[in-house]
């Protein structure tokens, strides 16, 4: 067996890894980062960026949000059932985290708010300008995803400037605990042999379970493939919350990042992008669920999905408004898919339909749309006929739907896509502290035990708060500088 020791171990290497590993060696302390994968950055590489509250960049764009507005509307939003003070460290230390990446070489191309929403009309759903989004290595400017590699390669090599030692393809298998304290870890190289590695400190940063669909269907009830299609990220398998949990920590609720999408979206791009407009939206019963300009907030429209009989709801549109959306761009602007979808839109569901797709729907009246989405063509039709008249109205007496959004659905074509619940991975399931340390169910600290990102990241009630978007890379990477400066304090103590 290989012997190793540092000051401070960090099992993973993504984005929370990353940040807990140098913040660490910043501070002093030897560090060994175990990383399973044969690269860096994790879930992190697929981003866009992460929030931050007071930062340079955002004074410089005049953009006056403070850390205590943020903090306030956060625990607004969770009605206060979560950490007050971890929530407030993790807000309070993010400005400076946006200028410490700054201050490693990292550019950022805006500081962007996700939708605009009047505060009077939607409580709680006013997005914020906390979003730093990443300039990609190749400059472009268009908003995409992957943009956040950029920021963990200029990590990486920050990790490696300040003596970070990463060993890849090396998954960490166990905690060691001796006299109630964990003092290190067993690992496995890519040869297979065992490594017991011996440190005064280990953070734990393995970006929850969201790669494992009997761990997601234990903890939060969805079923992987028929109530829940999520994003998938290739080694996200729960292991620091299984090792958490065999050393004695306290499991905290786990919940999805919730959102909405078609299944196997990455594959259906367009129709998935192209049908998230406040136009018609009914559930499996052929029946409106929510004002459709709320769907904006993917988080909002995904619980309301996840409540809808089946589970899955319709998003449906006629020709006059794919007219209208190619001519004027789309209503409801997304900042992930292509700005020119509409050009494309009916050559891709052609595409989609001649492959089988399942999930996107073309007829030439309401009765055969209706047969085609399994919903009986009456209750279809008289929704249709329904919304048409309020769209006559010019008031949604049902939702109260942002009149200049009410457009008839009355010339075929018609289209319609299937959305369900998608979400970006787990949330949560081992408890720690305002210091990032790991606690039993009796609340004291398993010495020596850190955990950070989506391992720990149990502050947002049951639901992502949009409102603070960038929030969970926003909470990943805070944690984790936090968790490096004071597991870097204990081991020296």
């Amino acid at each position: 067996m290989k012997k190793m020791t540092a000051d401070v171990i960090v099992v993973a290497a993504g984005l929370s890894g990353l940040a807990a590993a140098i913040s660490a060696a910043e501070n002093g302390a030897s560090v060994i980062a175990f990383e399973k994968g044969n690269t860096t950055g994790g879930a992190a590489n697929m981003g866009m960026g992460p929030l931050g509250v007071g930062s340079r960049f955002q004074r410089r764009n005049m953009i006056s949000i403070t850390p205590g507005e943020a903090f306030r509307k956060h625990m607004n939003f969770t009605h206060w059932r979560v950490d007050s003070r971890l929530v407030r460290d993790i807000y309070f230390k993010s400005g400076d985290t946006i200028d410490w990446l700054e201050d490693m070489g990292v550019e950022f191309l805006a500081v962007s708010k996700v939708y605009p929403v009047p505060e009077v009309l939607r409580a709680y759903a006013t997005s914020e300008e906390t979003w730093h989004v990443v300039r990609p290595a190749d400059g472009s400017t268009e908003f995409a995803p992957r943009m956040a590699a950029a920021m963990m390669k200029r990590m990486t090599e920050k990790a490696a400037d300040v003596g970070v030692e990463i060993q890849l393809n090396s998954p960490v298998k166990k905690l060691i605990k001796e006299a109630g304290k964990i003092v290190g870890v067993i690992a496995e190289n890519k040869e297979g042999e065992q490594i017991e590695a011996r440190a005064k400190a280990v953070i734990l940063a393995t970006g929850g379970a969201g790669d494992n669909p009997e761990m997601i269907r234990q903890l939060t009830g969805y079923e992987w493939g028929k109530n829940l299609f999520s994003f998938r990220i290739p080694g996200m398998h729960g292991d620091g919350l299984r090792m958490a949990w065999e050393v004695g920590a306290a499991k905290t609720e786990v919940i999805m990042e919730l959102m909405y999408v078609v299944p196997d979206n990455l594959n259906h791009f367009i129709v998935d992008g192209a049908f998230r407009q406040p136009c018609l939206w009914v559930n499996a019963l052929g029946q409106r669920f929510m004002n459709e300009d709320g769907i904006a907030n993917t988080t909002f429209a995904g619980n309301a999905i996840s409540t809808q009989p089946k589970g899955y709801v319709y998003a449906i549109f006629d020709t006059a408004l794919l007219k209208r959306y190619k001519k004027n761009g789309p209503d409801i602007t997304s900042h992930v898919h292509p700005h020119d979808m509409y050009d494309h839109f009916e050559e891709a569901v052609q595409a989609d339909l001649e492959q089988g797709y399942e999930h996107v729907f073309v007829a030439n009246s309401i009765e055969e749309l209706a047969q085609k989405m399994g919903i009986t063509p009456e209750q279809l039709q008289e929704t249709v006929s329904d919304y048409n008249q309020l769209c006559a109205k010019g008031f949604d007496e049902l939702f109260e739907k942002d009149r200049k959004y009410l457009q008839p659905i009355s010339k075929g074509k018609f289209y319609a896509c299937r959305y369900f619940p998608g979400a970006y991975g787990t949330l949560g399931g081992v408890k720690i502290n305002h210091n990032i340390e790991v606690l039993t169910e009796s609340s004291e600290v398993i010495p020596g035990l850190y955990a950070v990102g989506l391992d720990s990241c149990a502050i947002y009630g049951d639901s992502y708060p949009f409102i603070l978007p960038g929030n969970t890379m926003g909470f990943a990477i805070n944690s984790g500088r936090i968790a490096g400066e004071n597991a870097a304090r204990y081991a020296a103590e």
